[in-house]
């Protein structure tokens, strides 16, 4: 029951990897969705309340729950820390503290320190979920899962910025079309150079990345134009996202 309550979680709140995680067979699908469940609880905890207080607790109570798995013991009893504690080794669960930590920006409206931390934000809320789920799944070089995932993780910030905006947070060091360009730049140079290197990820590895799918048409369109991300125009019509992914699912994680 508990695996089908984190199904139905990712199902709701997060569509594009419900999609990814279903298009993966059932043995990756014990894997993935225990870890997007996980993932969907900690990215929504800083936006539940207007309260910074409760929403670190909120967070708090996530790595307290991976500290009691990385130790072996049995954990907190939840629907998703049930999963999860099913699935994730102690290198795992230090990892996903990490992301959870990483969180803790999304609570106050303060701007990015410097390119670093922004970089590191991106490297724990993108990278560490899709190299712990390949890790997980199979044999997989992690430079080359972190390099994809840093592409996807910028695409899927972009995508959101408007939304951020609105919620009066300061998303990006320069808002400018230029830097916003060479942000997507970055993002796409490094999306591409993974995907040359598919073959440093195997077939059970790579299910983990499939849900970064939207990650390469995007970052064009970005860099084709960047005003796109601030208008919120990014993306692809429903029609066209599924013929995507189905070319994903059909072909592999590079195309």
């Amino acid at each position: 029951m508990s695996f089908d309550a984190c199904a139905a979680l990712v199902e709701r709140a997060d569509p594009e990897r419900f999609r990814a995680a279903m298009a993966a067979p059932v043995e990756a699908r014990r894997v993935l969705f225990p870890l997007y469940a996980f993932n969907v609880e900690v990215a929504r905890a800083p936006w539940v309340t207007e309260e910074p207080m409760i929403a670190e607790m909120r967070l708090q109570w996530w790595r307290d729950a991976l500290e009691e798995i990385a130790a072996g013991g049995t954990p907190r009893r939840h629907e998703v820390v049930d999963e999860l504690a099913t699935v994730l080794d102690p290198k795992g669960a230090k990892l996903l503290d990490g992301l959870v930590a990483a969180r803790r920006w999304d609570v106050y409206k303060d701007v990015f320190e410097d390119e670093s931390h922004f970089d590191a934000y991106i490297d724990a809320t993108s990278g560490h979920l899709m190299w712990t789920a390949a890790r997980l799944l199979g044999i997989a070089d992690e430079k080359v899962v972190r390099d994809f995932a840093y592409g996807v993780g910028v695409a899927n910030l972009f995508r959101a910025i408007p939304d951020l905006e609105e919620r009066s947070r300061k998303p990006l060091l320069d808002g400018s079309e230029d830097a916003v360009r060479a942000l997507a730049k970055q993002a796409q140079a490094r999306l591409v150079a993974a995907s040359g290197q598919r073959k440093a990820v195997s077939r059970n590895a790579m299910f983990a990345l499939y849900s970064g799918y939207l990650g390469r048409p995007v970052l064009r369109q970005a860099v084709t134009d960047p005003g796109k991300v601030g208008r919120g125009a990014l993306g692809l019509p429903p029609l066209a996202e599924r013929v995507r992914f189905v070319h994903i699912a059909l072909r592999g994680w590079w195309v």
